[in-house]
């Protein structure tokens, strides 16, 4: 039997609530807020009717609380206050429906009956979500290894709470998917999830777009912007390769993630924001601050709970099973029905795919676009997966020729520094702007850099082309 919660400082309107609803349920009552705090965890209920105007703490503001602690019990408000505003509020702040004293019985108990069966339904929607992450899958990832479904059942538990998470994991191992799951999970679901990728951002720019400016604040801003914190509140911000953050914004986040309020650049006053903040990286934030480019104290602060994705080739037992998903998600979208043949299924599962999953996700989608039957074979598949050779491995061939060999540390040093530089371009696809922020330069000194060694793309001209 259901149980139900009835919080109304009024004797006789609890009476009245209790008369209606005591044949199918089991009635519970409160005369405050205080009361029926005290309640919740002893009596467990399925649905509370709560009363707007008590002594003491008001509904709107009890409510309020409990939601700030996560409690997600639904609530009916029941109230003699007829008005927008009020209603307004009340949903607002968590309030799953209203209803103005004067109602007719069959009113209520209908009231209580949809909102029981709706609950029912969410906690059924959250028990098979929990069974598929202990399955394999976690929203649109999967993956059935041991490694990945302890990511999944970790990122699950933690998705209805309120803390701080840190997922650590090498490009293209899905670490935004993950954060954007998590947030479809959270009490924030309806509010908004703001991305915010900390790698592609310069130092310039990135103060101005986590915490916006004011009028006025530098040449160009001619009118005031809200920043990502601000435009995240009540939602999640996800602070995407933050282990490329310069150190100066690191303070700011750092502080406003303590303090729960932040400063447009120009402007003085403290603005409160409510945000939960997921963050990821693909570096060793331990090494990072060992060599002094990342806050300690930060880390500490972003890391309350920790989420490690495996790379794809520490679980290529699921490579079969991505790829399949794959050919059927890039085979609806193409209309064409293809299948791996079973060379191909051995030439995905050798390959190391130094870009993981989304590397993998790319190769089948060439692969059916250029491949002229029904089948996948070796031949349609790109020549570094085929081969078992990735890119970097084939551009840098000359690595045994980095300098180890020099006698001259000179030319020792110019070949290292042409050997590492090339290997990192490549790892980006030749991209100058997104490498740089990866090493840690400036683009202009990176491309100064290059002219100097003399480095150009294979069969492209000079960098500057390269954006």
């Amino acid at each position: 039997m259901k149980t139900i919660l009835v919080v109304d400082d009024e004797p006789a309107a609890r009476y009245g609530l209790r008369r209606a609803l005591e044949s199918r349920y089991r009635v519970v009552e409160a005369e405050s807020a205080e009361e029926a705090r005290a309640a919740i965890p002893t009596e467990k209920p399925d649905l509370m009717l709560l009363d707007v105007v008590m002594p003491g703490q008001d509904g709107i503001s009890f409510l309020k609380l409990l939601r700030e602690e996560g409690n997600e019990l639904p609530v009916l408000i029941v109230s003699a206050l007829d008005t927008a505003k009020t209603a307004v509020e009340a949903l607002r702040v968590g309030a799953a429906d209203y209803l103005v004293k004067g109602f007719e019985l069959d009113e209520l108990r209908q009231r209580v009956v949809n909102l029981l069966k709706l609950t029912g339904l969410e906690k059924e929607n959250s028990a098979l979500k929990s069974q598929l992450a202990v399955e394999g899958q976690f929203g649109g990832m999967i993956g059935r290894s041991p490694g990945m479904r302890r990511a999944f059942e970790m990122a699950d538990r933690v998705a209805a709470t309120d803390s701080t998470i840190l997922i650590l994991g090498e490009s293209g191992t899905g670490k935004d998917l993950m954060a954007q799951e998590i947030h479809a999970r959270s009490p924030r679901a309806g509010k908004p999830f703001v991305a915010v990728n900390c790698a592609a951002l310069p130092e310039n720019l990135i103060e101005s777009e986590l915490f916006g400016y004011e009028r006025g604040a530098f040449t160009g801003a001619a009118q005031q912007k809200k920043g990502k914190f601000e435009l995240a509140t009540g939602g999640t911000l996800f602070l995407d390769e933050i282990g490329d953050m310069n150190p100066v914004t690191q303070a700011k986040v750092l502080r406003a993630l303590e303090n729960r309020t932040i400063e447009r650049l120009g402007g003085s006053q403290s603005i409160p924001v409510d945000v939960r903040v997921i963050s990821a990286t693909h570096r060793d934030l331990p090494g990072e601050i060992a060599a002094g480019k990342f806050r300690e104290d930060l880390f500490y602060r972003l890391r309350v709970i920790t989420i490690e994705l495996p790379s794809l080739r520490e679980h290529r037992e699921d490579i079969p099973v991505l790829a399949d998903e794959f050919l059927r998600l890039h085979g609806k979208r193409l209309n064409r029905n293809m299948q791996l043949s079973r060379d191909a299924y051995a030439a995905l599962e050798r390959y190391d795919w130094p870009g993981n999953v989304r590397e993998l996700k790319n190769a089948i989608e060439r692969s059916m676009v250029l491949g002229p039957g029904n089948e996948i074979g070796m031949k349609d598949l790109p020549e570094e997966v085929a081969t078992g050779k990735a890119i970097t491995q084939k551009e840098n061939g000359h690595d045994a020729d980095s300098g180890m060999s020099e006698h001259d540390f000179r030319e020792a040093k110019r070949k290292f520094e042409v050997a590492w530089i090339t290997k990192q371009l490549a790892s980006h696809r030749w991209n100058v702007s997104r490498t740089a922020a990866t090493i840690g330069l400036h683009r202009q000194s990176l491309q100064e850099k290059l002219r100097e060694l003399g480095i150009r793309r294979p069969g492209r001209e000079p960098m500057e082309e390269e954006a």
